[in-house]
């Protein structure tokens, strides 16, 4: 067993030691005193727990403890020099990589602009992208499966829900307002603005698990059940269902950026609902350059 710890400032003495075949000498290599080198192979040896040198008169030897060390010193310190290299690299934002996990909306709109802009910026910094919904976006997040999630959140939101992001760095990225979504033929298409109230003997289409519960929480807190029959993540499918008059659905309008709405109308709904949108991370995380620039363009593209 060791005596302790060996460290890589003593692995240096010794290679130059061993290649100089003297203290003075090995001093003059590395720059420093003969003393000093002295200094440090005594550490050395005490933590090695046994000589590494043996000195008869000027001549030094290697012990066997000593070739041994020697011989694998040049792979330790090679391997840390590559360390230190590419732990500066990713520092500097040379290199890197982040995985991202966005909900679908998030994924054709925020996302993209941000992501070309860090690779404009920092084209060593590697980024991949699933999608999820929250709150399993956020699972992926505490699981070790991704560096960022982007995740929404309603404010009726339950309070047994409401503390569910405490042990992460939140960033806040925008306020996503609900629209209601109705065929172009329906009787209030070009009412502008409805209470959703208005909408409720309407069959409904509903979306994500997260969003068809604050549905209908929204729907009941006016008075009425919203009787949902159809219910899909996808939104250009939401939209086509709505404009074949199947039904009608409240979407955030960051959905409706990438989704043309042939057959269907947008209308302003009462009350007012609107999801926050966030990028989260773990907070050792947000220190990382790379997890950090990018969290930086995501907020920078939803102001836009």
């Amino acid at each position: 067993m060791l005596g302790g710890m060996i460290e890589a400032r003593h692995l240096r003495v010794l290679r130059a030691v061993a290649a100089t075949g003297s203290f003075s000498a090995a001093a003059r290599e590395l720059g420093c005193t003969q003393p000093a080198v002295s200094q440090q192979m005594k550490a050395l040896e005490g933590a090695a727990g046994t000589p590494l040198l043996i000195r008869s008169g000027r001549e030094m030897r290697l012990t066997e403890a000593g070739r041994a060390l020697v011989r694998h010193a040049t792979g330790i310190l090679a391997g840390l020099t590559a360390a230190e290299e590419e732990v500066a690299a990713i520092a500097g934002l040379r290199a890197g990589r982040v995985r991202l996990v966005s909900f679908p909306s998030g994924s054709s709109t925020l996302v993209p602009m941000a992501l070309a802009e860090l690779r404009a910026a920092h084209p060593g910094t590697r980024v991949s992208l699933v999608e999820a919904e929250p709150p399993g976006s956020v699972e992926l997040l505490r699981s070790g499966d991704c560096e960022i999630a982007l995740a929404f959140r309603y404010p009726q939101m339950s309070e047994e829900a409401s503390g569910e992001w405490d042990d992460l760095v939140l960033r806040p990225l925008l306020n996503d307002r609900l629209v209601g979504v109705v065929p172009e033929g329906h009787k209030l298409a070009g009412a502008g603005a409805v209470g959703i109230a208005e909408l409720g003997g309407e069959p409904w289409i509903a979306g994500c698990p997260r969003c068809r519960g604050h549905l209908v929480e929204v729907c009941e807190s006016e008075g009425f059940t919203p009787r949902i029959d159809f219910a899909t993540d996808d939104y250009p499918t939401v939209i086509g269902l709505v404009g074949a008059g199947l039904g009608v659905a409240v979407l955030p309008e960051l959905a409706l950026e990438s989704v043309r709405t042939k057959g269907a109308t947008t209308l302003e709904v009462e009350p007012a609902v609107r999801r926050e949108v966030v990028a989260l991370t773990l907070p050792d995380l947000a220190r990382v350059p790379a997890v950090a620039a990018t969290l930086d363009r995501l907020e920078q593209a939803a102001r836009r």
